[in-house]
């Protein structure tokens, strides 16, 4: 799947779910077997992803990974356990069942994946019946030299953007240091928090270290900053009755100064954790690469070599 070849900045980001093209948006969420899993999916031709194509010969693979089963606190129970009525399309509670792209179909009790099929019913690995809620911050600066001054790409010309990735420990795929929404917290909270956790290890910490960095952290995250994203993501854990969505945004650290003094470290899900220049040649967990392409184009920094893979307004 090419981004760059959509020529998406068209779109404004927030809003674009129903633009989006179905075959990107399913690639990652039809890849066999499950993830941590020997499960295969079923089998789904291009032509029949989306719900308004009639198949009555669906017959999806049902699978809920143990780990949900044994009903941590972040899992819904199943959805025929004995006073479990899940309030779907709405705050149910702590928990927020509204999915961030409108109102989505339930089906014999079950939520239906608002994008169409992925060959698997259940949940998977995800807790939560419907919308899994996730935060994705992308915290950015600009590749310097030695003097401090911004290094432009040779090619395009144009000033190269950082931003800081993890390598996650489930797949060793590199990704935004995002994480999912706590029941009743405030999505600005789970963007520090998660970055906290992932790319300065801050679970690790003494009070007097986590004080420090959140006396540093706070500098950046309350500047101005920018939703780069809104919605559903194409997730290799997604199911026919469980998803991912998220809100992606960028904090943009203009001089350095804030970023340059702190400590990346990995932490809880993430393996390694580091400063990596961005580029179309990244691959990315999930459909994070698009959210970095965004952020790209919105700070006017370099993504690709060739001029023609770029729109201009």
């Amino acid at each position: 799947s090419n981004l760059s070849a959509s020529c998406w900045s068209h779109l404004h980001p927030v809003n674009m779910f129903n633009s989006y093209n179905v075959k990107f948006h399913h690639r990652k969420a039809l890849t066999s077997p499950y993830p941590g899993s020997h499960i295969e999916r079923s089998q789904i031709p291009e032509d029949k992803v989306g719900w308004l194509t009639e198949w009555e010969d669906y017959n999806p693979v049902e699978y809920t990974a143990k780990s949900v089963l044994a009903r941590p606190n972040w899992a819904d129970p199943q959805i025929n356990d004995e006073g479990f009525s899940p309030k779907f399309n709405e705050r149910d509670g702590e928990v927020e069942r509204k999915s961030l792209n409108g109102l989505y179909v339930v089906e014999n009790g079950r939520p239906r994946n608002p994008v169409g099929r992925t060959g698997l019913t259940g949940r998977g690995l995800l807790g939560r019946w419907g919308p899994n809620h996730a935060a994705d911050p992308v915290v950015t600066r600009w590749k310097r030299d030695g003097s401090g001054n911004k290094v432009a790409h040779p090619v395009s010309g144009k000033n190269i953007l950082q931003f800081v990735a993890i390598k996650r420990r489930d797949c060793g795929e590199w990704a935004i240091p995002g994480g999912m929404v706590d029941p009743g917290e405030k999505i600005t909270a789970t963007l520090k928090r998660e970055f906290e956790e992932e790319a300065l290890n801050s679970l690790q910490k003494s009070p007097e270290e986590k004080a420090k960095l959140e006396k540093q952290l706070q500098k950046l995250f309350s500047q101005e900053h920018f939703v780069v994203y809104r919605g559903y993501v194409d997730d290799p854990r997604n199911t026919d009755n469980a998803w991912m969505e998220t809100e992606a945004v960028n904090y943009h650290d203009e001089t350095g100064e804030t970023m340059d003094n702190l400590p990346l470290e990995a932490g809880d899900d993430a393996g390694v954790v580091k400063w990596v220049d961005i580029s179309e040649k990244l691959e990315l967990y999930a459909s994070h690469s698009y959210f970095i392409k965004l952020v790209t184009e919105k700070r006017g920094a370099h993504w690709s070599e060739d001029p023609g893979s770029e729109c201009h307004e």
